[in-house]
């Protein structure tokens, strides 16, 4: 008897169109950008911890902190912009290629 391994399932592994656009026709969904607000809050948190250690280690109040909270946002919405632009190029991209392959028939 043989056993086939848990992964080679066609379409687990191998699948090209799986690994760039989970749909077969490249529209963007919802979980592409399902993890914006988690990214948010931990950018935030991790720079928030890193002022408020710097803070303890220099003696001062909220100065770092406040620099921590602003540079995490400001990552955070850097990655949001990032995300968002690369979504616009490709679905600007698929439309123009929708439009194009429209006039040639």
């Amino acid at each position: 008897m043989i056993h086939k391994p848990l992964n080679s399932t066609p379409g687990m592994r191998d699948d090209p169109a799986r690994k760039t656009d989970p749909k077969p026709n490249g529209e963007l969904t919802l979980s592409h950008f399902a993890g914006i607000g988690l990214q948010f809050a931990i950018a935030i948190v991790l720079f928030l911890l890193g002022g408020q250690w710097v803070d303890r280690k220099l003696g001062t109040s909220p100065a770092f902190l406040l620099i921590g909270v602003f540079i995490g946002g400001s990552a955070a919405f850097y990655g949001l912009y990032r995300r968002v632009t690369k979504a616009q190029k490709a679905d600007d991209e698929r439309r123009r290629l929708r439009r194009d392959s429209g006039r040639k028939t």
